[in-house]
């Protein structure tokens, strides 16, 4: 059974407020039948986040987890929808509403935001959900496999269960980084390339080594013939 601080402690911050015994003793309440009850009640904790999804009021949360607790328990939408509403149903009937009439309601309702949302959280993913038929195919193969008289049979049962077993594939990440030239880069570029070949034909005029070395880097710099100390190397 909740209790009023597991309701409190499972809702947004914005609806704690809203939380009395009252509305406690209602959810302990929701079906006479036991288990039914009890599948609500786990649902109320359990779907709580998508209270976050908008601005929902605590009540209707409460019918929308019982209409969804009755569809994932085979239910029809009209029948859930006659046994989250028995007296607003019972008022259709009685004021003798057409079945059209009543199937349009319950159809609103099954398309209600906060009705759907809950059903997304509800859902359980098809591989888990048969993971006994996978695991009879994969017997079946194996059977197959071992026993068929036919050769290609025994072959494409091996070859099933190796593809659909093997085990994953680790995924390499390939990082490309593309460097684009922008006019600054272009121009540095080519200054080096002037530079290199400045100092290429002064090495082969003679000129010492270090002394090209100590030359500014900037191609427009001062020419090393006209330095006073330059000096020329020895034969």
């Amino acid at each position: 059974m909740l209790t009023v601080q597991e309701v409190e402690t499972s809702l947004p911050p914005q609806l704690k407020a809203n939380v009395s015994q009252q509305m406690v003793d209602e959810l302990n309440n929701l079906s006479v039948d036991p288990i039914a009850a009890e599948n609500m009640r786990n649902n109320f904790i359990s779907y709580t986040g998508v209270m976050k999804e908008g601005r929902f009021k605590l009540e209707d949360y409460v019918f929308a987890v019982v209409y969804v607790s009755y569809r994932v328990m085979g239910h029809t939408n009209r029948e859930a929808y006659q046994k989250t509403f028995p007296g607003r149903y019972s008022a259709l009937t009685a004021r003798g509403a057409s079945e059209k009439d009543i199937s349009s309601y319950v159809s609103a309702y099954n398309k209600n935001k906060l009705v759907n949302l809950i059903l997304e959280q509800s859902l359980v993913p098809v591989w888990i959900l048969n993971q006994d038929i996978y695991q009879q195919a994969i017997n079946t193969q194996a059977e197959l496999m071992l026993h068929a008289n036919s050769e290609k049979v025994r072959s494409d049962a091996a070859n099933s269960i190796l593809t659909h077993l093997r085990k994953p594939e680790t995924k390499q990440i390939e990082l490309a980084i593309d460097v684009k030239e922008n006019t600054g880069m272009s121009e540095m570029k080519d200054q080096l390339h002037q530079m290199a070949e400045m100092q290429r034909g002064l090495i082969e005029s003679g000129i010492a080594t270090k002394t090209i070395a100590h030359q500014p880097l900037m191609a427009k710099s001062k020419p090393v013939e006209d330095v006073d100390d330059a000096e020329e190397v020895t034969p």
